[in-house]
Protein backbone atom coordinates (compact mmCIF):
# COMPACT_ATOMS: atom_id res chain seq x y z
CA UNK A 1 0.00 0.00 0.00
CA UNK A 2 1.37 3.67 -1.15
CA UNK A 3 0.08 6.39 1.94
CA UNK A 4 -0.37 9.99 0.25
CA UNK A 5 0.42 12.79 2.99
CA UNK A 6 2.71 15.81 4.13
CA UNK A 7 4.73 15.69 7.27
CA UNK A 8 3.02 18.26 8.81
CA UNK A 9 -0.84 17.43 8.44
CA UNK A 10 -2.34 16.62 11.32
CA UNK A 11 -4.72 14.53 8.86
CA UNK A 12 -2.02 12.24 7.68
CA UNK A 13 -0.62 12.44 11.27
CA UNK A 14 -3.31 10.34 12.32
CA UNK A 15 -3.07 7.83 9.66
CA UNK A 16 0.82 7.68 10.50
CA UNK A 17 0.04 7.29 13.85
CA UNK A 18 -2.44 4.27 13.29
CA UNK A 19 0.15 2.58 11.39
CA UNK A 20 2.90 2.56 13.81
CA UNK A 21 0.64 1.51 16.21
CA UNK A 22 -0.40 -1.08 14.61
CA UNK A 23 2.44 -2.47 13.03
CA UNK A 24 1.66 -1.74 9.33
CA UNK A 25 5.03 0.31 8.73
CA UNK A 26 6.32 -3.19 6.21
CA UNK A 27 2.90 -2.98 4.34
CA UNK A 28 2.99 0.85 3.46
CA UNK A 29 5.26 2.52 1.55
CA UNK A 30 4.79 6.78 2.69
CA UNK A 31 4.69 9.09 -0.11
CA UNK A 32 5.31 13.11 1.12
CA UNK A 33 3.27 15.60 -1.36
CA UNK A 34 3.06 19.20 -1.23
CA UNK A 35 0.27 21.83 -2.15
CA UNK A 36 -2.31 23.84 -1.25
CA UNK A 37 -6.06 24.81 -2.55
CA UNK A 38 -4.56 27.50 -4.41
CA UNK A 39 -1.97 25.33 -6.03
CA UNK A 40 -2.29 22.27 -5.86
CA UNK A 41 1.76 21.23 -6.79
CA UNK A 42 2.25 17.54 -6.05
CA UNK A 43 -1.14 16.43 -4.39
CA UNK A 44 -2.57 13.33 -5.85
CA UNK A 45 -5.40 14.36 -7.74
CA UNK A 46 -5.68 11.30 -9.99
CA UNK A 47 -6.06 9.37 -7.21
CA UNK A 48 -8.10 11.43 -5.00
CA UNK A 49 -10.51 13.90 -6.89
CA UNK A 50 -10.61 16.66 -4.31
CA UNK A 51 -6.64 16.73 -4.43
CA UNK A 52 -6.29 16.33 -0.89
CA UNK A 53 -4.71 14.08 1.40
CA UNK A 54 -4.00 11.47 3.14
CA UNK A 55 -5.19 9.22 -0.07
CA UNK A 56 -4.29 5.45 0.53
CA UNK A 57 -3.46 3.43 -2.75
CA UNK A 58 -4.67 -0.49 -1.63
CA UNK A 59 -2.87 -3.59 -2.80
CA UNK A 60 -5.62 -4.22 -5.03
CA UNK A 61 -5.52 -1.03 -6.82
CA UNK A 62 -8.32 1.04 -5.51
CA UNK A 63 -8.06 4.16 -3.57
CA UNK A 64 -8.96 5.36 -0.49
CA UNK A 65 -9.62 8.80 0.65
CA UNK A 66 -10.53 11.17 3.80
CA UNK A 67 -8.47 10.02 7.21
CA UNK A 68 -11.38 8.59 8.97
CA UNK A 69 -11.76 6.41 6.08
CA UNK A 70 -8.17 5.13 5.64
CA UNK A 71 -7.84 5.02 9.63
CA UNK A 72 -11.28 2.87 9.99
CA UNK A 73 -9.78 0.44 6.86
CA UNK A 74 -6.27 0.16 8.02
CA UNK A 75 -7.61 -0.77 11.77
CA UNK A 76 -9.70 -3.65 9.92
CA UNK A 77 -6.26 -4.77 8.29
CA UNK A 78 -4.45 -5.07 11.56
CA UNK A 79 -7.86 -6.03 13.86
CA UNK A 80 -6.12 -3.68 16.10
CA UNK A 81 -9.67 -2.55 17.92
CA UNK A 82 -9.08 1.37 17.78
CA UNK A 83 -13.14 0.94 16.57
CA UNK A 84 -14.58 -0.97 19.70
CA UNK A 85 -17.95 -2.66 19.24
CA UNK A 86 -21.38 -0.86 19.60
CA UNK A 87 -22.45 0.99 21.46
CA UNK A 88 -18.77 2.42 22.64
CA UNK A 89 -17.97 2.73 18.86
CA UNK A 90 -20.76 6.03 18.90
CA UNK A 91 -19.07 7.34 21.74
CA UNK A 92 -15.46 6.53 19.76
CA UNK A 93 -16.93 8.33 16.32
CA UNK A 94 -18.10 11.31 17.88
CA UNK A 95 -15.29 12.17 19.42
CA UNK A 96 -13.14 11.05 16.28
CA UNK A 97 -15.72 13.70 14.36
CA UNK A 98 -15.23 16.60 17.70
CA UNK A 99 -11.31 16.05 17.08
CA UNK A 100 -11.52 16.40 12.96
CA UNK A 101 -13.81 19.54 13.21
CA UNK A 102 -10.90 21.35 15.62
CA UNK A 103 -8.34 20.18 12.64
CA UNK A 104 -10.94 21.78 10.09
CA UNK A 105 -11.32 25.05 12.03
CA UNK A 106 -7.79 25.33 12.81
CA UNK A 107 -6.39 24.30 9.46
CA UNK A 108 -9.00 27.18 7.78
CA UNK A 109 -7.50 29.62 10.75
CA UNK A 110 -3.43 28.79 9.30
CA UNK A 111 -4.88 28.55 5.51
CA UNK A 112 -6.38 32.55 5.83
CA UNK A 113 -2.52 33.62 7.53
CA UNK A 114 -0.86 31.46 4.98
CA UNK A 115 -2.36 31.81 1.23
CA UNK A 116 -5.13 35.13 1.40
CA UNK A 117 -3.40 38.27 0.79
CA UNK A 118 -3.10 40.33 4.78
CA UNK A 119 -5.56 42.84 3.06
CA UNK A 120 -8.52 40.15 2.06
CA UNK A 121 -8.00 38.76 5.78
CA UNK A 122 -11.36 38.65 7.79
CA UNK A 123 -10.22 38.81 11.71
CA UNK A 124 -13.87 38.20 12.26
CA UNK A 125 -14.09 34.55 10.61
CA UNK A 126 -10.82 33.87 12.13
CA UNK A 127 -12.53 34.51 15.37
CA UNK A 128 -15.36 32.76 14.40
CA UNK A 129 -13.38 29.17 13.33
CA UNK A 130 -11.62 29.54 17.14
CA UNK A 131 -14.64 29.89 18.58
CA UNK A 132 -15.81 26.32 16.96
CA UNK A 133 -12.02 25.19 18.25
CA UNK A 134 -12.67 26.58 22.14
CA UNK A 135 -16.56 25.00 22.60
CA UNK A 136 -14.93 21.83 21.27
CA UNK A 137 -12.48 21.73 23.76
CA UNK A 138 -14.37 23.05 26.49
CA UNK A 139 -16.60 20.01 25.62
CA UNK A 140 -13.97 17.50 25.68
CA UNK A 141 -12.75 19.16 29.34
CA UNK A 142 -15.95 18.83 30.43
CA UNK A 143 -17.83 15.72 29.49
CA UNK A 144 -15.08 13.41 27.92
CA UNK A 145 -12.14 12.79 30.22
CA UNK A 146 -13.77 9.70 31.01
CA UNK A 147 -13.88 8.57 27.55
CA UNK A 148 -10.12 9.23 27.40
CA UNK A 149 -9.21 7.58 30.48
CA UNK A 150 -9.92 4.26 28.99
CA UNK A 151 -8.61 2.18 26.48
CA UNK A 152 -6.89 3.84 23.34
CA UNK A 153 -9.11 3.75 20.71
CA UNK A 154 -9.02 5.99 17.29
CA UNK A 155 -10.61 9.28 19.19
CA UNK A 156 -7.75 9.47 21.45
CA UNK A 157 -5.40 9.24 18.57
CA UNK A 158 -7.31 12.05 16.51
CA UNK A 159 -7.71 14.29 19.71
CA UNK A 160 -4.25 13.91 20.24
CA UNK A 161 -3.16 14.91 17.02
CA UNK A 162 -5.87 17.41 16.92
CA UNK A 163 -4.20 19.06 20.71
CA UNK A 164 -0.64 18.52 18.38
CA UNK A 165 -1.64 20.64 15.56
CA UNK A 166 -2.97 23.51 17.36
CA UNK A 167 0.37 23.47 19.45
CA UNK A 168 1.99 23.37 16.48
CA UNK A 169 0.08 26.20 14.08
CA UNK A 170 -1.91 28.11 16.62
CA UNK A 171 0.27 28.20 20.02
CA UNK A 172 -0.29 31.90 20.69
CA UNK A 173 -4.04 30.83 21.17
CA UNK A 174 -3.15 29.02 24.49
CA UNK A 175 -5.58 26.08 23.73
CA UNK A 176 -4.50 25.29 27.29
CA UNK A 177 -5.94 27.76 29.38
CA UNK A 178 -8.67 27.01 31.71
CA UNK A 179 -8.74 22.84 30.49
CA UNK A 180 -6.48 21.43 33.22
CA UNK A 181 -7.35 18.12 32.72
CA UNK A 182 -7.51 17.71 28.84
CA UNK A 183 -3.72 19.72 29.42
CA UNK A 184 -2.51 16.52 31.09
CA UNK A 185 -3.86 14.24 28.99
CA UNK A 186 -2.27 15.95 25.82
CA UNK A 187 1.31 16.51 27.42
CA UNK A 188 1.36 12.45 28.42
CA UNK A 189 -0.38 10.84 25.03
CA UNK A 190 2.10 13.28 23.04
CA UNK A 191 4.98 10.89 24.58
CA UNK A 192 3.75 7.78 23.09
CA UNK A 193 6.72 6.55 20.50
CA UNK A 194 4.11 6.70 17.94
CA UNK A 195 3.65 10.36 18.23
CA UNK A 196 7.06 11.51 19.00
CA UNK A 197 7.89 9.67 15.70
CA UNK A 198 5.07 12.04 14.01
CA UNK A 199 5.65 15.00 15.13
CA UNK A 200 5.82 17.54 12.90
CA UNK A 201 8.55 20.19 11.90
CA UNK A 202 8.13 23.47 10.76
CA UNK A 203 8.27 24.63 6.86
Amino acid sequence: MRLYTSPTTPFGRKVAVLILEAGLTNRVEIQHVSGNPLDPGSLPITRNPLGKIPALDREDGSVLYDSRVICRYLDDVAQLGLYPAAPLLWQTLTLEATADGILEAAVLMVYEDRIRPETKRFDGWINAQWVKVAHALDAVESDWMPHLAGPMDMAHIALACATGYLDFRLADRNWREGRPNLTGWADHFAHRPSMLATRPVAT
